[in-house]
């Protein structure tokens, strides 16, 4: 069952990344052609507006399941190595946006993803007090695997990417 929790966390950081540096598409050429603009924002929270305040809800909100998965598979790691792992992942796809110039660069948004780790990380320590810990990741990760299907079924049959 431990191998299946590591193939789920690969999965899930592989949609991850699809999701955050292709936006869905099958097309990874034209995405890399149709942007083409380096910008880097070091300051964070600056220009906050309504969909940036979405974009930063939805940021915390997809690194969530990755903090779970981090918990469940990295018992042997301590907590705040889980979390730096979790910030490296974000600072390194901020870094390979610039480098392909393929989205913004921007702090807010290592801010944003690490906090949600940390609310995974710190959901499964609270469940896991109160909770066994064998039914605790079968649910976590049969919740995680309904949620990617789902977006998955939806990007492939509903949902056009413009790329």
């Amino acid at each position: 069952m431990k191998s299946s929790y590591k193939i789920l966390l690969g999965f899930y950081l592989t949609t991850l990344l699809w999701l955050i540096l292709f936006k869905f598409s099958f097309d990874i050429i034209a995405v890399i052609e149709h942007h083409q603009t380096r910008i880097l924002n070091l300051i964070p929270f600056t220009g906050l507006s309504g969909s940036n305040v979405r974009e930063m809800i939805e940021n915390v909100v997809v690194f969530i399941p990755l903090g779970l998965l981090f918990a469940i598979n990295g018992k042997h790691i301590g907590f705040w190595r889980k979390l730096g792992i979790i910030g490296v992942i974000s600072l390194t796809v901020e870094i390979v946006q610039f480098i392909f110039g393929i989205g913004i660069t921007d702090i807010t948004d290592i801010i944003t993803n690490t906090a949600g780790g940390l609310i995974g990380l710190g959901l499964y320590k609270l469940c896991s007090n109160h909770m066994d810990e064998k039914i605790l990741n079968r649910c976590i990760a049969g919740i995680i695997v309904a949620v990617v299907a789902a977006i998955l079924f939806l990007r492939l049959f509903i949902l056009k990417v413009r790329y």
